[in-house]
């Protein structure tokens, strides 16, 4: 495994990382999870994981379970670039959606890459009605919510963990500098996001205060809940969604954004915003030097605007979410976050994806953010663990 690792890449810090991280994992018998930034080479890691299996047992049966279709594409990718294809004999590369469906299969080795989105309640039935001898699970870091974390402790506990600011000081990721510019919300705007916010308050203080989300939750799936408790559960997520889009269609995002992409044209831009159809206003407002990548294109197009990028047919690329998970996006150097979600990992990800790492590079990002407004409470608590902040 040595002589590989040494072959996947040149940075020496990187590879000392990757073989500490690998023999962690196998002191925890081959059960644990390794939490690394984006840019850390988890990827590499499943693969070398792959082959120590490959080599130890006969015919051995092996399943790496992703999020979405284009990281089962860039798996298979990445086993032919460092000359394992030989591996994909034993491998089968699967989405949750359909991995949890699997029943009485038994696995010499299990990956699950952003094993976070793997743990709901759905996809977790994969560990209930499956047996696996080894498991390796993979997240930028670990689940915000508790009953994630326990879970994830008990099924993978953490072999390994670096942050995303240690791997900047080791030279295994680019540094980088954060901007946050606050934008202010159009009068009418204002004046709708106060009157949505009067309204989820009231309905948090209805549901109890200090475990709203979590009775809403409880009411909404109970079928015996009093129909007056169903209506302002329902009231509570309706505002939660409406002061959301006020946030994430803010007008004066569109004109900010578009004044940066004029003030760094040269540059090789991703763009992330809160909704798809603004990722689509945003990528229009500067057409024709942008294109758009999110869960609202087909898969073929998808794959276009994505190679029209990294061949340099196209300098921007504006996503929502379809870009947080794993994919490699080489060449970017400057990002714009036009959407701030309540998910500190969201953060850490597309920050991941603006710093790997290029000799001289320093990933430079903007993110804009409505001021006093819950999407600034969220920048706060999601920008927390990272340094090199400015706040104008």
């Amino acid at each position: 495994m040595e002589n590989i690792i040494n072959k996947m890449t040149s940075n020496e810090n990187k590879t000392k990382e990757q073989k500490k991280a690998l023999n962690s994992w196998a002191t925890t018998g081959f059960r644990g999870s390794i939490i690394a930034g984006t840019g850390f080479g988890k990827s590499r890691c499943a693969i070398l994981a792959c082959n120590y299996i490959v080599q130890r047992i006969n015919n051995p049966k092996i399943i790496i379970i992703v999020p979405t279709i284009q990281l089962q594409d860039q798996f298979t990718k990445e086993f032919q670039k460092w000359e394992l294809s030989n591996c994909l004999d034993f491998v089968e590369i699967l989405c949750y959606q359909s991995a949890y469906k699997l029943q009485n299969q038994n696995y010499d080795l299990v990956i699950c890459d952003e094993i976070h989105l793997g743990l709901s309640v759905e996809y977790r039935k994969f560990f209930k009605n499956n047996t696996y001898d080894n498991l390796l699970c993979m997240t930028a870091t670990l689940p915000e919510e508790e009953e994630y974390r326990n879970l994830l402790n008990k099924l993978a506990p953490t072999a390994y963990s670096i942050t995303l600011d240690k791997c900047v000081e080791l030279g295994i990721v680019s540094p980088y500098e954060i901007t946050c510019i606050p934008i202010k919300l159009t009068d009418k705007e204002r004046t709708n996001y106060k009157i949505i916010n009067s309204k989820f308050v009231k309905c948090k203080y209805a549901l109890g205060q200090f475990d709203a989300f979590n009775i809403a939750k409880a009411i909404m799936s109970n079928s015996h809940s009093h129909p007056d408790d169903k209506r302002v559960a329902a009231q509570f997520y309706q505002s939660i969604r409406e002061r959301k889009a006020i946030v994430d269609f803010a007008r004066n995002k569109l004109t900010a954004f578009q004044k940066l992409v004029k003030d760094n044209i040269d540059k090789k831009i991703l763009v992330f915003s809160g909704a798809n159809s603004f990722t689509d206003e945003l990528c229009e407002s500067v057409s024709p030097l942008a294109i758009s990548y999110h869960s609202g294109k087909t898969k073929k197009q998808r794959e276009v605007s994505l190679q029209s990028f990294r061949d340099n047919q196209i300098n921007i690329l504006c996503s929502t979410k379809a870009l947080n998970q794993g994919l490699d996006i080489p060449n970017a150097n400057l990002g714009i976050i036009c959407g701030i979600t309540s998910k500190s990992l969201s953060m850490i990800q597309r920050v991941g994806r603006l710093i790997r790492f290029e000799e001289g590079k320093t990933g430079q990002i903007f993110i804009l953010y409505v001021e006093n407004s819950q999407e600034e409470k969220w920048l706060k608590n999601s920008v927390k663990t990272l340094n090199n902040i400015k706040w104008i």
